[in-house]
């Protein structure tokens, strides 16, 4: 199973404030941990909503809204794809996430190919898995 590890923004993060050198290398010794342990699939820092764009799509039209976005608690600052035979061993690894007080992280499941049998057919699910199988690599060291 996959998940997904949503750090949420913070003033600072909107704000641009980059974390300090000591945070920066707590985090790096924790993606060498994900790493070594074979379950990092992907891991990223995101610039703040002021750089960013939102897209609504209303009555076959879209419109841009350009950042910054007013909710902080409700953006994202950076995530981690991992993967994990349960939900309890992906929430282990976001308990050891080095992160300060107060700052807040979401978990959420992926979903697989496999997930879209009911909606789908067999031959589009085994198209979508191939498809994955071939772009969605592990970092490794």
């Amino acid at each position: 199973m996959r998940f997904m590890i949503i750090v949420k923004s913070t003033p600072d993060s909107e704000a641009g404030v980059m974390p300090k050198p000591e945070a920066f290398e707590a985090m790096g010794k924790f993606n060498e941990e994900l790493i070594d342990a074979g379950v990092l699939l992907a891991a990223e820092g995101l610039h703040p909503s002021s750089k960013g764009a939102r897209v609504t799509f209303k009555g076959g039209k879209h419109v841009v809204q350009d950042g910054p976005f007013a909710e902080t608690k409700e953006l994202i600052a950076g995530f981690w794809i991992i993967t994990a035979k349960s939900q309890d061993e992906a929430l282990e690894w976001v308990k050891r996430v080095p992160l300060d007080e107060g700052e807040t992280i979401e978990l959420r499941r992926v979903f697989e190919a496999a997930d879209f049998a009911d909606v789908v057919s067999a031959e589009e699910v085994a198209k979508e898995q191939a498809w994955r199988d071939a772009n969605q690599k592990p970092i490794t060291n």
